[in-house]
């Protein structure tokens, strides 16, 4: 069981900024919830400035102490992540384990890691956001067993000193480099494969892993908790052009993401910096969708990917009202859909088909050896074949294919020699 508490900062002259204030506090719930606690109360702290001793102050801290107390809390969460020694400070004073917003996400992420490499990701950052605080954790050093914020190193890492978390962090860095490199080797494997990559990006619990299923037919876990995608998954897409794309469901984004945690995750964001378009989905029924996709490009700007091609795609459209439905943006970068219901998404597939210009489909002449079965079965698949004569030992083909499929045709790099008369 928990209990939340966030801090509301006020503005000068005594205006204060409540909107953000409750939107931080709702959010923290629904990560308490998506770890599994449950939510028992909550308070918000009007402060100009954070308590160096105990975030709080004084007076809200025994507020938090007898309210806690009364409704038989056994978990204090805060909103703002807490210095050494705020968490000492905390724990001396409610006699609770106290965790902060980075270690829930993190027990959240512990939770969801299924692959080796998320669970070395996981680990890597839960370390980094450990070793500065082995002086500050107090007696939640003292405090084994179950519950949020123990999962994952737990135990078995809370004992250790500052330089066997060094050596651990320096093997795991390792095993993700490792991982890094059989990545990008996939990548240009793919690269030469011909094909594409679009990448579904967006705030947690937009909606990401429903319109993954819904364009790819695939059966990837959807959930309404947060960050129920945590491990990268890549399906197959054939648009209507014909050409071949792979379609990349990403971990979902949040607002005021700790750097070690992007950085913990580089080898998996990395997928990102190989996608020919991106595709940023919006729960459009979320009232505070506007400062989610602030939060988003901001990420994506801090991870170079602001000249990345992008699609906005607002989802959810079934849960909004009609007079809602207009004040969306329309723009030639913008789509409306519904992934549980699948409204929109043709257009959608058409828009993407629109928008991979990098590769533009082409109608072009090609001259194949009669012998050449693998290019010219190639040629069926890949492209649309308009028409196929055959003279003695050659044969003669006009077809509508990727330009990518044309160039390397022309300059003979896939299967047997060919030769293109345009």
């Amino acid at each position: 069981m928990g209990w939340v508490s966030a801090r509301r900062t006020a503005l000068p002259g005594g205006q204060n900024r409540s909107p953000a204030g409750l939107e931080a506090l709702e959010e923290l719930s629904e990560l308490a919830r998506s770890a599994g606690a449950q939510v028992l109360g909550s308070a918000l702290q009007r402060a100009p400035e954070p308590d160096p001793a105990t975030l709080v102050g004084r007076g809200k801290l025994e507020q938090i102490r007898v309210e806690a107390r009364a409704l038989g809390a056994e978990c204090v969460i805060f909103t703002h992540d807490l210095t050494p020694t705020q968490l000492r400070n905390l724990e001396a004073a409610l006699d609770l384990k106290v965790i902060d917003r980075t270690q829930l996400i993190l027990d959240i992420f512990a939770h969801r890691a299924r692959t080796r490499e998320g669970k070395l990701q996981v680990e890597l950052a839960q370390l980094k956001y450990l070793l500065p605080r082995l002086m500050g954790r107090g007696t939640l050093l003292s405090r084994l067993g179950g519950g949020i914020g123990t999962r994952g190193p737990g135990e078995q890492q809370l004992e250790f000193d500052r330089r066997r978390i060094r050596s651990r962090i320096q093997k795991l860095t390792q095993a993700l480099e490792c991982v890094r490199s059989q990545r990008a080797l996939h990548r240009e494997h793919r690269r030469e494969s011909q094909f594409l990559n679009v990448a579904l990006v967006g705030y947690t619990n937009a909606g990401k892993s429903t319109l993954f299923n819904t364009l790819t037919g695939s059966h990837a876990l959807t959930s309404p908790r947060l960050f129920a995608t945590l491990d990268p998954t890549v399906r197959a897409l054939r648009l209507k052009s014909r050409r071949r794309v792979l379609l990349s469901d990403t971990v979902g984004f949040i607002r005021h993401l700790p750097a070690h945690l992007v950085e913990s995750f580089r080898a998996t964001l990395e997928e990102l910096d190989s996608a020919d378009l991106l595709l940023h989905v919006t729960d459009a029924s979320d009232p505070d969708c506007e400062q989610h996709d602030r939060a988003v490009e901001e990420l994506l700007d801090e991870m170079g990917l602001a000249s990345t091609p992008r699609l906005h795609v607002w989802n959810k459209i079934d849960l909004l009202p009609e007079s809602a439905l207009s004040r969306l943006s329309s723009g030639p970068w913008d789509v409306a859909v519904s992934a549980q219901t699948g409204s929109g998404v043709p257009q959608l597939l058409r828009r993407i088909d629109e928008m991979l210009n990098i590769d533009p489909v082409v109608e072009a002449d090609f001259e194949l050896p009669s012998t050449d079965s693998k290019n010219l079965a190639l040629l069926h698949r890949r492209g649309t074949v308009l028409s196929e004569q055959y003279i003695d030992h050659r044969i003669l083909i006009r077809a509508r294919v990727p330009e990518s499929l044309r160039v390397s045709l022309a300059s003979g790099r896939l299967a047997a020699p060919t030769s293109s008369s345009k």
